[in-house]
């Protein structure tokens, strides 16, 4: 199987100014002991799945800190969804409550929002049950091998029925094949109620199988240097890894990225 053509990469600033669910307009952040990072201008259009890869230190996670409300810019705006608790987002780690199990842990942030406890389990049971977990609700942490219990951070970023979503690197401590059956999951669950996502990843090869299109931040401030269209449909075909039209946008990425890479002294 072909697929279409690989689109060339693009500036940043050459995209238009189309509706977006969220957008960072000539965003930076600055730091009394380090350069700062920006300006940064990226827009997300609803039910877009976008990846930032770069070089540690490039902004990748500032950049979803920014989006999430977490972090304000010095210069610049952001632009949110416009409804409270519309974004969710899924850490590196699971930063799962111990002592609870995965139905409490999913629950949380629905009760801390005013959802009644008997609907906000309810709903915990639904998002275990989108991410393959609903015969592990009364499970703890430490009964969850390390994929479970990302799947129950995902289940509890879901759970608020998020219009974005934000993954900073969820799947770099897992295995290649628990992290390709997450992705699998990320996809169907994106093609049963399309959101926008926004995706950080080190992984080349999992930014273009992931997402719709790829940007590139630069290492020496954090600006976005490439925007990488990804040729085919989402969710991916079976052997769409080894099509050549994905073996192609995987090399546009890595270019993309040399280039941003510092250059050796």
């Amino acid at each position: 199987m072909t697929g279409p053509p690989l689109a060339a990469a693009r500036p940043v600033s050459a995209q238009g100014a189309e509706s977006c669910i969220s957008r960072l307009d000539q965003a930076v952040v600055r730091y009394a002991d380090r350069p700062a990072l920006g300006p940064l201008t990226l827009a997300v259009a609803p039910g877009e799945i976008v990846a930032l890869v770069g070089a540690s230190g490039a902004g990748k996670s500032t950049a979803l800190r920014l989006l999430a409300g977490l972090e304000a810019p010095a210069e610049g705006s952001v632009q949110r969804p416009a409804q409270p608790n519309a974004t969710g987002f899924v850490f590196q780690s699971p930063t799962l409550m111990p002592w609870a199990d995965a139905r409490t842990n999913v629950a949380l942030p629905l009760e801390l929002s005013g959802v009644p406890a008997a609907e906000a389990r309810h709903r915990a049971d639904l998002a275990l049950a989108a991410v393959g977990l609903g015969d592990r609700t009364t499970a703890r942490p430490r009964q969850l091998s390390g994929g479970m219990a990302m799947r129950v951070s995902l289940a509890r970023a879901l759970s608020i029925r998020p219009e974005l979503l934000l993954l900073d690197e969820p799947f770099a401590a897992l295995d290649s094949i628990t992290r390709r059956g997450l992705i699998e999951d990320l996809h169907r669950l994106w093609a049963e109620r399309p959101l926008a996502m926004v995706f950080v990843t080190h992984d080349v090869e999992e930014a273009a199988y992931l997402a719709g299109r790829v940007v590139v931040l630069s290492a020496a401030d954090g600006r976005a240097v490439a925007d990488v269209p990804m040729p085919g449909p989402l969710p991916r075909p079976e052997g769409w890894r080894r099509d050549p039209a994905f073996r192609d946008a995987v090399e546009a990425v890595a270019s993309g990225l040399s280039h941003a890479m510092p250059v050796a002294a």
